[in-house]
């Protein structure tokens, strides 16, 4: 008999015929040394780094605050620019572009740096730790997947239970609504547990969650370490809290954005955040003199302003309760906590700010002359808001430009280390000014822990780390960054055609206008280690220095996979042709409910296309047929199909701009099938139709659609996030929906007669 491939094998004990005559054995178990400690990676996101109090802050973050007074701060901490990709160097130890996530995971370009997933041969600090005998916990945000994989049908490949996380809990996207969020357990989707009346908000169900997880874990397996990624969706917009946080806020920021950046600016001087002598960098482009501002645009941006600080003071408070619980679980002293965050603040809300953050990706201003009356809405359900670049740029003090941008703005955030059994207790709230690099979290664990990086994983070779431990900074001689300088020896950026590089304190650094030739971008020159805030540029003074580093970028990215470099408008890259072989590469989509969620990026294209929605429905003969028949986005910007008091509505809303088509008549009892039509103008208006068992009973327009409509997805049959005022969420149908078939056509072209048709009817040309 051929026992090529038998488990004797690798059986270390001897076989015979019985038991009595053979040998048992059992492979050598796990042993994890004395004094491993858990490992927590707290992530913030779009948190610049002037945006907690201990980095000069003036919102109220005591936990954060209190994780520093007992370890250190890292004040010279960067990242990619960007969610993905800093996320994916986080777990991995590598420079992004060499592991396919160049940018945002809902992108694939067709080239090996941007596929929108990490690469197997990548693997994550959680695949790493877990063969070790770690239990592993995600909960929060992932969006390391490709977003088109995100659906309950996978594949799962990029999920995280398949990354080395033994449970997950939270939502796939880049961004959720917190009220109401679309959330994943393990590998499928699930109903939130909670109602906004009721006083559910994301952050707090996170948190109880990992609380869960690990009390679960320290009952039954306490001699395993664990490792515990919990990615907070704050503060990534929309900017939800609640109603006593936005309260708390209410006025604070009335001076405006100039006195609080030169008061935070003032205050991290004070804290040795920023050196001595650093200069506060002038106003970024587009950023007005809060002076020169209208009295409705200054109270738009405070009120902007306010649910931010509710969103991150709310935050904190969570904070606060998972640190109590592992106080009370006896393991705070052994768990060695990272917090950082994945860029620097947004500039996705405009010079204005933006009641719903989805004009940004439209390509739209906000429309002022609506703001007066939804000044109170700002911070609840009702709102996906985010703040202006004034605003902004406070976060990111001292420094220039923004998330996106490779500039201080965009890649310098803050890190906070707190260990205390492992860190000398005489370092407890000191700074730390040595360069480092989001790469350098997971070799810095593998030290720490006297682990190597594992050279096959899962039977795929590995990459090497890139990252360099950051250990040797836990010392208290590293207080001195002179006596102990970096050991980082260089680090290249690229976001959106800006570039950047840095080594030996010295930076060169663009900004690329997009649509311009990426040659067209003149590189700056920074000595950092004396100008910290990038206000100097010595490029004209330095040549033969700038042209050392921009030779070094250029080598750096040939050998990361920068190439080729994409210089497009960021978002641009969402309206990019779908992949073939997923969902919107079809213009065909059949439906049979009931079903799970359907993420935004597996749903039809109903912004980008015309559409026509058919559903085979029963509607019951006794009792008055009612509910969602499909939903997709926001109470701001979505569209919903639905029966109420027996009548077939369609409602679409667009911001400000809400479109209702209502059946004349009841639909009639039993089984008939209704049809939902929406013939679009490219960049303009639509005409639509409904339809009950094939004859046409309301026609009307739509006058303006978005593109991009939300980044909720789909249901059928209800809506948790209340598109409409109409009804009470989930509004499911009290029928019975058979089949549901969605059918996408190209958009008119403007010049074709049936647009010309449509704009008259509305009366425009």
């Amino acid at each position: 008999m051929d026992k090529q491939n038998s488990l004797s094998n690798f059986f270390g004990g001897t076989i015979a015929q019985t038991v009595e005559d053979s040998t048992p054995w059992w492979p050598e178990p796990n042993k994890i040394d004395p004094g491993t400690p858990n490992i927590v990676l707290l992530l913030l996101d779009d948190t610049g780094l002037a945006h907690l109090g201990c980095f000069g802050s003036p919102i109220a973050t005591p936990n954060f605050d209190r994780l520093a007074d007992r370890g250190l701060r890292f004040a010279n901490f960067h990242t990619t620019a960007l969610c993905s990709p800093s996320r994916a160097s986080l777990l991995t130890g590598r420079n992004h572009h060499a592991i396919g996530m160049r940018a945002l995971s809902n992108f694939d370009t067709g080239f090996p740096n941007m596929r929108g997933r990490i690469a197997s041969s990548a693997a994550t600090i959680a695949e790493m730790l877990q063969p070790r005998g770690w239990s592993t916990f995600c909960v929060g945000k992932w969006h390391l997947a490709p977003s088109r994989e995100a659906s309950s049908a996978g594949p799962f490949d990029n999920w995280p239970l398949q990354k080395g996380f033994d449970r997950f809990y939270g939502f796939m996207q880049g961004e959720t609504d917190h009220f109401h969020p679309d959330l994943c357990m393990d590998n499928h989707p699930i109903d939130p547990p909670g109602e906004p009346d009721s006083g559910y908000h994301l952050s707090e169900d996170l948190v109880d969650q990992a609380i869960f997880m690990i009390r679960n874990q320290q009952s039954l397996v306490p001699e395993k370490p664990f490792l515990l990624y919990l990615p907070f969706g704050a503060t990534h917009a929309p900017h939800q809290a609640p109603r006593d946080f936005l309260d708390k806020y209410r006025g604070f920021f009335d001076e405006g954005w100039d006195v609080w950046r030169e008061r935070v600016y003032e205050r991290q001087l004070e804290l040795g955040i920023v050196p001595p002598g650093t200069d506060l960098a002038p106003r970024n482009p587009g950023v007005k003199p809060w002076d020169e501002l209208s009295s409705i645009e200054q109270q738009f941006a405070c009120r902007l302003q306010e649910a931010f600080a509710a969103f991150l003071d709310h935050t904190d408070a969570q904070v606060g309760r998972f640190l109590d619980s592992l106080d009370r679980l006896g393991v705070d002293d052994d768990t060695l906590i990272f917090v950082m965050s994945d860029n620097g603040a947004s500039q996705e809300g405009n010079d204005t700010g933006l009641f719903d953050e989805f004009r940004y990706f439209n390509g739209l201003g906000e429309d002022m002359d609506s703001v007066p009356g939804r000044l109170e809405d700002i911070g609840t359900r009702r709102s996906h808001s985010n703040y202006p670049w004034g605003w902004a740029q406070v976060g990111n003090t001292p420094a220039k430009r923004y998330k996106q941008n490779t500039h201080g703005g965009g890649v310098r955030d803050p890190l906070i280390v707190s260990w205390p059994n492992g860190l000398d207790s005489s370092v407890s709230g000191q700074i730390r000014h040595q360069f480092h690099h989001i790469t350098d979290i997971v070799p810095t664990i593998l030290e720490l822990c006297s682990y190597d990086a594992p050279t096959v994983v899962k039977g795929v070779q590995q990459q090497a780390v890139d990252g360099t431990s950051m250990a040797y900074a836990f010392a208290p001689a590293a207080i001195d960054v002179v006596k102990v300088p970096s050991k980082k020896p260089c680090q290249y950026f690229e976001m959106f055609g800006h570039r950047g590089i840095w080594a030996d304190g010295w930076k060169a650094v663009t900004f690329h206008s997009p649509g311009s030739p990426l040659d067209d971008s003149e590189w700056e020159l920074y000595h950092l280690a004396e100008d910290f805030s990038e206000c100097h540029d010595l490029a004209e003074e330095n040549p033969e220095k700038l042209a050392e580093l921009v030779q070094l970028f250029w080598a750096e990215a040939e050998r990361n996979d920068v190439l080729p470099i994409d210089a497009g408008m960021p978002r641009a890259m969402f309206a990019g042709r779908p992949v073939p072989g997923t969902p919107r590469a079809r213009d065909r989509f059949v439906y049979h409910p009931p079903i799970y969620r359907i993420d935004a990026d597996s749903a039809p294209a109903f912004g980008a296309r015309s559409w026509k929605v058919t559903a085979d429905l029963v509607c019951p003969t006794s009792g008055i047929c009612g509910g969602v028949l499909l939903a997709v986005g926001t109470v701001n910007n979505g569209l919903v199909i639905y029966v109420q008091d027996g009548h077939l509505v369609y409602e679409h809303n667009n911001f400000t701009t809400r479109s209702i088509l209502r059946s004349p008549d009841p639909l009639p009892e039993g089984e008939l099938l209704v049809g939902i039509e929406q013939t679009r103008v490219k960049a303009g208006p639509a005409a639509t139709k409904l339809l009950v068992n094939g004859e046409t009973v309301a026609v009307g327009t739509v006058a303006e659609v978005s593109v991009m409509i939300s980044s909720m997805g789909m249901t059928i049959g209800s809506n948790l996030s209340g598109i409409s005022d109409s009804y009470r969420p989930p509004f499911a149908f009290t029928g019975t929906i058979k089949r549901l078939e969605v059918r996408t056509e190209r958009s008119l072209s403007p010049q074709d007669e049936a647009a010309a048709e449509i704009r008259a009817a509305l009366g425009t040309q």
